[in-house]
Formats: structure tokens, sequence, C-alpha cells
């Protein structure tokens, strides 16, 4: 039995691994990788869309050491500095009235916490999500992922209603001028110059939903939905769609949730938050993966209106917004700003994607 054989003969065998032969990796260096072997991989997949600023970046490490020297943790019921320090950082690089910040330590964790704080605000219990969409693995947000690959044969999605994604790549509606993207699907569509009738037969279907799953005075506690759908297949919507979507159900009392897990942190180059691309005003946003370049935090913002609601529930997350997930996502913060990763993706992201859409 090789070394590999062993270690995984101590793990679930429902662990999935890439290639037939299992890689062993023991080192990082930026964009690098070496197994066990001594063998070199360029990076491209990045930790699952976690390593935003490289393996073991020097700054984002140095500032980990002299934290780790100088206190670890002390759970949530004590402040800390590095915990308000990046709770400023962070809320900054908001819109005005998204202020107020909860740590975590996973995405799935950040959206099973923001689904509660909006059945909280608004005393309701039903959500609305879309097809095609996925929010994480716990219990909760299982039921809010709507891929099969990812479904499990246990209860899941009490509460949690699909509506239809607005792809005009592979859904009925839409062709090649209908999203906000370098590039458009190969295929052409009825629309006529600076009109959509791909987004309005969506966003028809959309208000379906509304009228005919939830009561006619009201709608649901929350929408949650990834601006850029990730491990659906990086689908983007027909221009407006979120921010349409977002105002019908505003007046309907919901809350919005952007869920950025995979599309925050200036990967989109254009925006560093996903929603900022739609003109879009959401709640609440939940964060992690790249938040943290690999070290486990996660986060949910939101206003002081729905942080204040939340008072009528007891919340404790111990080791959210520990002093050592709170050094480094500040670094990972300086570091985006300081080498201009996000003009980085801008540049890199439409060269791959004009290459591969010629």
């Amino acid at each position: 039995m090789n070394r590999v054989q062993a270690l995984r003969s101590h793990l679930p065998p429902s662990l999935v691994t890439f290639y037939r032969k299992p890689l062993l990796m023991e080192r990082g260096e930026m964009q690098f990788l070496w197994d066990s072997e001594g063998k070199k991989y360029l990076d491209m997949f990045g930790g699952i869309v976690t390593v935003s600023v490289g393996h073991c970046h020097p700054k984002v490490n140095e500032a980990l050491k002299k934290q780790v020297d100088k206190l670890w943790h002390t759970t949530s019921i004590y402040y800390t500095s590095p915990m308000f320090e990046y709770a400023q950082q962070l809320t900054a690089t908001m819109p005005e009235h998204l202020k107020v910040v909860f740590f975590t330590n996973s995405g799935s964790e950040a959206n099973d916490l923001a689904l509660a704080l909006a059945r909280v605000h608004t005393g309701r219990f039903d959500c609305l999500t879309m097809r095609n969409g996925y929010h994480g693995m716990t219990q909760t947000v299982l039921g809010a992922t709507n891929l099969g690959t990812w479904k499990q044969p246990m209860p899941s999605g009490f509460g949690m209603l699909k509506t239809m994604c607005p792809d005009p790549h592979g859904g009925p509606w839409g062709g090649k001028d209908c999203r906000d993207s370098p590039i458009q699907a190969k295929k052409n569509c009825d629309c006529f110059p600076g009109t959509c009738s791909a987004e309005d037969k969506y966003m028809h279907q959309f208000q379906e939903t509304l009228d005919y799953d939830f009561p006619a005075n009201g709608g649901p506690a929350a929408f949650l939905l990834e601006s850029i759908q990730g491990v659906g297949g990086t689908t983007q919507y027909t221009r407006d769609f979120v921010k349409k979507a977002f105002e019908v159900v505003h007046k309907r009392g919901g809350v919005c949730i952007s869920d950025e897990v995979q599309t925050g942190f200036g990967r989109l180059g254009s925006h560093f938050w996903g929603f900022q691309a739609h003109d879009a005003n959401p709640d609440i946003v939940t964060m992690a993966k790249g938040m943290g370049n690999g070290f486990p935090i996660g986060a949910v913002v939101c206003s002081e209106e729905i942080a204040k609601s939340f008072t009528k529930a007891l919340y404790f997350n111990t080791f959210g917004g520990n002093p050592m997930a709170a050094t480094v996502g500040k670094a990972v913060l300086d570091v985006i700003k300081e080498e201009k990763l996000q003009d980085n993706c801008a540049k890199v992201g439409t060269y791959f994607l004009e290459s591969w859409h010629p």
C-alpha cells in the first residue's frame, strides 16, 4: 500500500478527488503547487476558487505569523482588535447601508445564517432561490442548492421554493446580446436593439412564481441568488434581471441576499462585488472562499435594521471572526488593493473568455 492509499483508508470514501491517482500536495508558492514526488503544477483552480492572492503569499503569511505569536482565540464573547479592524475594512467596500458583519467559518454557514436573519426579520418562513444555483451543503442550505449532483437522500428544501434561471445561453429565451459580458451566447434571439424580450419573459416567470407560490398580500422571507452562478456552470443572467427581481421582492416585503462566495473580492474585474455589476441593491451579502485565501473564514454583511431584528434570537459563533482569521482577511484585502488584482482579473479573465469564445 502506497502512502496515498494508506492516508485514504482513514478518510471518507465519499471524498471526491481528481485524477485516477490522487495528488498528494506538499507545498505551495503563489500560483504553483508541488506534490509529494516533487512535481510542479500551475494551479489554475485556486483551491476551488479559494486561493485568491496566491499560495503562501508572503504578506498574508507574515501577518498571520505575527498574530499567532500574539493571540489565537478568545471566542466572540470578547472583542479583539483584528475583528473590529477587519469589519471596518470590509464594510468600506460595501454600499453605505450594509454596515454590520456577522463572522462565520464557511460559505455554507454564511448562507445558513443569512436565511435565518431574513426569516427572523420578516417573520416569514418560505424563501426563494434559483434553479441551477449552489449555496452549500449543510442541511438548511442544501434545500437552497438546486443542482441534482449535490442533492442527498435526506429531508431538505422545506420552505425553499425555486424560480427559473434566466440563462440566455442554456435557457429557452435569449441569445447573442442578452447579457452584460465580453462574450455572448452563440444563438440568435428576437430582441431588438436596446430591448431584451428574453428578460421580459424570464421576469414574467419570476412574477408568476411569486404570484402562485406566495400569499397575494406577501412574498418570500428572502430571495437568495448568486450574482453569477458558479457551480452551475458560470451562468450569467439576462441584463437587469437581478436588479428588477430584487425590486419586485422588496415591494412584497422580502429580503434580497446576494451570495458572493465565489464572485466577490474583485473577481469580476469590473466590480468588487457581483451585485454591483447588476446595479442591484441587496439587504444581505454572504461571502467566504477567497476571503481568507484558504484560511477558514466567511461572513454575512447586512443592514443595521436586519441585524437589530436578530436580537429577538440568540446567535453565537465560537470561531467566527477569531483573531487569526480576521488578520488573514485584512491582509488579503490589502494585497488585492496593492497588487491591483481586480484589474488583473479584468485583463486575464477577458483574455480567457475571448480566447475560448472567439
